[in-house]
């Protein structure tokens, strides 16, 4: 992919109460190096970009989110802090779920004994860890000041720390389905539950605004999050799809779309205007105001069991690359003349137009990005009769989603053929070119096709390049949750920052992570690339 002033698209393409309080049964604090699953990252305030901020000057909160693993592994994006994890910890019991301080300055881990870990701010207020339960802990919620929490186990039962009161549960009473969750209301008098089956909880006061506990559901229900104002709620099935109840607006769901993991949690912003979902690997799916901030690393020690929204600066964590760094994207134009060294990022085409011909230097041009690889697909409008993407049915073109999804599928196989490094960030182009249809919406279909496709691959990273004076004529409003790599080559005048780009330049729902450019003095053919 080159710039416009480049003729490389000039060429043809083709339970009971229990309030107890026990000692903490584990809690690391790592000096020096955080330990987030097996990625060390630096400890303290250099864990995550800092700026230098006045006592006059505001710093703007933005809606980000936590992950954590079964081996309470930790992963922050959006700027939350990082405040410790148990992932080189051996732990009596994987963890299931966690829960963020009022501030977002500290979060709890808790393990399916009741274990609790309690990292930044949060305090600890009793654990079950030293217990004999009925049934494992499965979720727990926090009360609004931080100074108490819930556990929820399988059979219901509940158990309350701190100033967290005891407003019942179903610890002895006979369920359906088992309890996957829970959510606080927003005075933290009261919590509802939710069972497998979507059958909901509720207790103190916790209003009841519906379930699907007398429905058949495709996939169980594996988690909740409610709304800010406690009238409604959401809750998600592995499958990813969504029900909404109250005033719980439904934003998008990934029903339908065919999942190579299955979805283990789900988080709202704290405006109640969108949610998040990820799945056991750690991808991260936006919907409504629930900007996209990055996915756990796409190889991971063990699967993902929960996610908290937090509140943060909005910096970009989930990048490939890190911040700074400089380097260049080629194709089949660049085959037997390489950029030089040294460099970071290096995006290497795969297809050169959709459902085309492998680039032939694939495999070498993967060997020359080393370490830094990134691979993107030329998009080119088409139609197919039909995928493996059932969601493709319910858009407004299905051949054209189905194409999308069927040249994903195309490119990933011939990228795999190659040798290349397939479990790396991917890459969408999407720019202007002649064989884009005049209806944008199915333009749209065909791009979100091909979105669904590399994630049915199992890929956690699927980024868009374009710019703002293509996409909308593209795509119209269609707006992805997903990173953005933004072409734009500024005057052409040394010398050019293309930092400057990395924010005010989105031109989707998502988080610019790159920007392509030329500074004028770049005279030897190849196209720059900058990480925000």
């Amino acid at each position: 992919m080159l710039l416009p002033r480049s003729p490389i698209h000039d060429l043809p393409r083709p339970g009971d109460r229990h309030r107890l309080a026990h000692r903490v049964l584990g809690c690391a604090v790592l000096v020096g190096v955080c330990l987030l699953g097996s990625i060390a990252v630096p400890s303290g305030p250099s864990a995550t970009a800092s700026t230098t901020v006045t006592a006059s000057t505001p710093v703007k909160k933005v809606a980000t989110y936590w992950l954590v693993a079964s081996d309470g592994g930790l992963f922050a994006f959006g700027g939350a802090g990082f405040y410790g994890s148990t992932g080189s910890i051996r732990l009596n019991k994987p963890m299931v779920g966690m829960a963020g301080t009022h501030d977002s300055a500290g979060y709890w881990l808790v393990a399916s004994d009741g274990g609790i870990f309690a990292f930044g701010d949060a305090g600890f207020h009793g654990s079950t860890g030293n217990l004999v339960l009925n049934k494992p802990v499965v979720g727990m919620a926090s009360t609004p000041d931080g100074g108490g929490y819930w556990l929820v186990a399988k059979d219901g039962g509940i158990f309350a720390f701190g100033d967290a009161g005891f407003y019942g549960s179903m610890g002895n009473q006979p369920l359906n389905k088992p309890v996957v969750g829970m959510a606080s209301t927003p005075d933290g008098k009261g919590y509802w539950l939710v069972a497998a089956d979507g059958g909901v909880f509720s207790f103190g006061d916790a209003g009841f605004h519906g379930s699907t506990g007398n429905l058949t559901l495709n996939k169980p229900i594996v988690g909740m999050t409610a709304l800010p104002n406690g009238n409604g709620y959401w809750f998600t099935a592995s499958d990813g799809g969504v029900f909404a109840f109250g005033q719980a607006p439904f934003f998008g769901s990934l029903g339908g779309v065919p999942q190579p993991h299955p979805i283990v949690a789900m988080a709202s912003s704290a405006d109640g205007k969108g949610y998040w979902f990820t799945n056991s690997n750690g991808s991260v799916t936006g919907y409504g105001d629930s900007d996209y901030w990055g996915s756990a690393p796409q190889v991971i020690n063990k699967p993902v069991v929960g996610m908290a929204e937090a509140e943060a600066n909005g910096h970009f964590t989930g990048s490939s690359y890190p911040s700074g760094s400089y380097g260049y994207d080629i194709s089949n134009f660049q085959c037997g003349g390489l950029p030089p060294s040294p460099h970071t990022i290096g995006i290497v085409e795969v297809e050169g137009s959709s459902m085309g011909a492998a680039n032939p230097c694939l495999a070498d041009e993967a060997a020359w990005a080393a370490g830094g690889l990134n691979l993107y697909i030329y998009l080119t409008y088409g139609t197919a009769p039909s995928s493996n993407d059932p969601a493709c049915s319910s858009t407004e073109s299905p051949a054209s989603c189905n194409f999308g999804f069927d040249t994903a599928l195309d490119a990933f196989h011939k990228a795999t053929q190659s040798g290349a490094n397939t479990l790396v960030p991917w890459w969408l182009d999407v720019e202007s070119d002649p064989s884009w249809s005049s209806d944008v919406a199915a333009n749209a279909a065909m791009v979100q096709g091909a979105i669904d496709g590399l994630h049915f691959e199992g890929l956690n990273s699927v980024g868009i390049y374009s710019q703002l004076s293509h996409w909308s004529g593209i795509v119209g409003s269609y707006s992805p949750s997903a990173p953005e790599w933004v072409a734009n080559w500024g005057s052409n005048v040394p010398p050019f920052n293309p930092s400057q780009y990395c924010s005010g330049f989105n031109f989707s729902n998502g988080t610019v992570q790159l920007v392509q450019y030329t500074d004028g003095a770049n005279t030897n053919g190849f196209d720059s690339d900058y990480a925000c």
